[in-house]
């Protein structure tokens, strides 16, 4: 069993004891996702010169933030039938396609903006 599913079992065991399974619909688990991770992005706020440091100061706080909105995707993949794993791989093999390295390497451009370069 890979480590996604057995992070996800973990996740919904936690949940079912809870009884929350029927609180947790797809739109609500988005709706978690992005809440989860506007108090995420808080962190990095208002980029200043010790934000290096702020980020050390509040390492744990920033991984509890990026737990909690993978816990939610996780759960969300589970309640969708959608395999992590599957979907990454996927994607990247899309994205592969879209940024390639000998037009994008080093550039920031958007794949829609790579070809006119």
């Amino acid at each position: 069993m890979s480590e996604i599913k057995i992070l996800t079992k973990k996740i919904t065991e936690f949940r079912d004891a809870r009884d929350w399974k029927q609180f947790h619909k797809p739109k609500d688990m988005a709706i978690s996702i992005t809440i989860e991770a506007a108090e995420l992005l808080e962190h990095f706020q208002w980029e200043r010169k010790n934000l290096p440091q702020n980020i050390k100061n509040n390492k744990e706080k920033i991984s509890e933030e990026i737990a909690d909105v993978a816990i939610y995707l996780f759960e969300l993949a589970e309640i969708l039938n959608i395999d992590i794993s599957q979907a990454i791989k996927e994607k990247l093999s899309k994205n592969e396609k879209k940024y390639p390295i000998e037009k994008i390497k080093g550039s920031d451009l958007k794949y829609s903006e790579i070809s006119t370069q």
